[in-house]
């Protein structure tokens, strides 16, 4: 664990700002644009923390302008999330279109891969957390209609997302490495329950987009029932929206999307079970439930058998009598 910049003791104001922007554009692998609010000296200083892939920034400073131009972006193609949390003073975030006030105790989103700027309007406090964009695994647009928005933490998933952040950058200098690496995850996770929690989605009315994607889903999951990852996770990520949203699309349906993924390979793993083979050996109730996408075939006979009531070796025999029977 280390300070990254401090930089109060640099000799002049101008050279002082440009130590303090270095230190930041190197803390977050990714170039930005600094100016000072107001003419004169300038004073601030950068604490920087590392608990695996996760950077825990700490700046304080006097009113600055921290930004990421179009042409820096197009220039300098990062792969970082920020998440800031908002300690004194008061900031105008602009991104994607929105701009918004953040105020102490609130949380913002920025997306350093896009746009955008950040202006301190007093000398400020802030915690910045920085994670690589990737590990979020969350669709662009998902993330793009949370972007430029407070966050107020008085209420919702903000307010222990920003108790755990609080407490994470307060204790970072004390966690052990391999700690750091766990806590890294779990604030990952944190994240990309925020951003699914306000994202913002398509309007759930009849002829709009849930119309059209709804159908999709169904055709999506009917095509993917024998990969063994199929999730509402990965659902949500095909069709690019949240998690949240795939749920809800679902309420009015007869399952929830896990439940239908688990009807479905039930469905097409009974009718191979009695399907005729002619000339061949049938496959073995292993074979099946792998071919359907069940992790084991043990978890197969448990989802057999609440769906039918029978075990799959049961099922074969039933639909082999019935088979003998036909004319």
């Amino acid at each position: 664990m280390h300070t990254d910049a401090d930089v109060r003791t640099a000799p002049a104001g101008a050279d002082r700002l440009a130590a303090w922007r270095d230190a930041t554009a190197h803390a977050l692998a990714a170039d930005v644009q600094v100016r000072a609010r107001h003419e004169g000296d300038f004073a601030g200083t950068l604490d920087v923390r590392h608990l695996g892939y996760l950077r825990v920034l700490s700046p304080a400073a006097d009113p600055v302008r921290l930004s990421r131009t179009p042409r820096l972006v197009a220039r300098d193609r990062a792969d970082g999330i920020l998440v800031a949390l908002q300690q004194d003073g008061t900031a105008a975030l602009t991104q994607d279109g929105r701009s918004a006030s953040l105020s102490p105790g609130d949380l913002a989103v920025i997306d350093l891969r896009r746009p955008f700027s950040l202006e301190q309007r007093h000398r400020f406090r802030q915690r910045l957390f920085r994670l690589p964009g990737h590990v979020l695994n969350v669709p662009s647009a998902t993330l793009a209609s949370v972007t430029g928005r407070a966050l107020p933490a008085d209420g919702g998933a903000a307010a222990p997302s920003a108790a755990f952040l609080a407490r994470l950058a307060d204790r970072a200098a004390r966690i052990a490495p391999p700690v750091g690496d766990v806590l890294a995850g779990a604030a990952a996770d944190l994240v990309a329950g925020l951003v699914d929690a306000y994202a913002e989605e398509p309007a759930d009315r009849p002829g709009t987009a849930r119309d059209h994607l709804l159908p999709a889903v169904y055709r999506y999951i009917d095509r993917h029932l024998p990969d063994p990852d199929l999730t509402p996770e990965t659902v949500a990520r095909a069709h690019r929206i949240s998690v949240r949203y795939l749920h809800r699309l679902f309420e009015a349906e007869e399952s929830t999307v896990g439940g239908h993924i688990r009807r479905r390979r039930v469905e097409e793993s009974g009718k191979d079970l009695t399907r005729p083979a002619p000339g061949r050996a049938r496959p073995t109730i292993a074979a099946v439930a792998l071919r359907w996408g069940f992790p084991s075939p043990a978890h197969f006979s448990r989802a057999f058998r609440a769906a039918y009531g029978v075990s799959p070796r049961e099922w074969r025999e039933l639909g082999a009598g019935f088979t003998r029977l036909r004319p």
